[in-house]
């Protein structure tokens, strides 16, 4: 994953916990489920980021082990 990609997910995950905090103090269960819908769907990237680096890494390993 790349750092911006990584940056983007935190800003996203940092956005989402201030929106459910906010829907929180004010009673507003649109914008709490908004922040907790932020916050699923950077973890989401964020998975899926970590899944692409470790298939990157596994072949590289493979290249490696074949010489090439």
């Amino acid at each position: 994953m790349s750092l911006s990609d990584k940056i983007g997910n935190k800003v996203d995950e940092f956005g989402g916990k201030a929106k459910e905090a906010a829907g929180n103090a004010t009673g507003d269960d649109d914008l709490r489920a908004e922040g907790k819908a932020d916050q699923v769907e950077s973890a989401v990237k964020g998975a899926v980021e970590n899944v692409k680096d470790a298939v990157g890494d596994a072949v590289d390993k493979a290249k490696n082990a074949l010489g090439k």
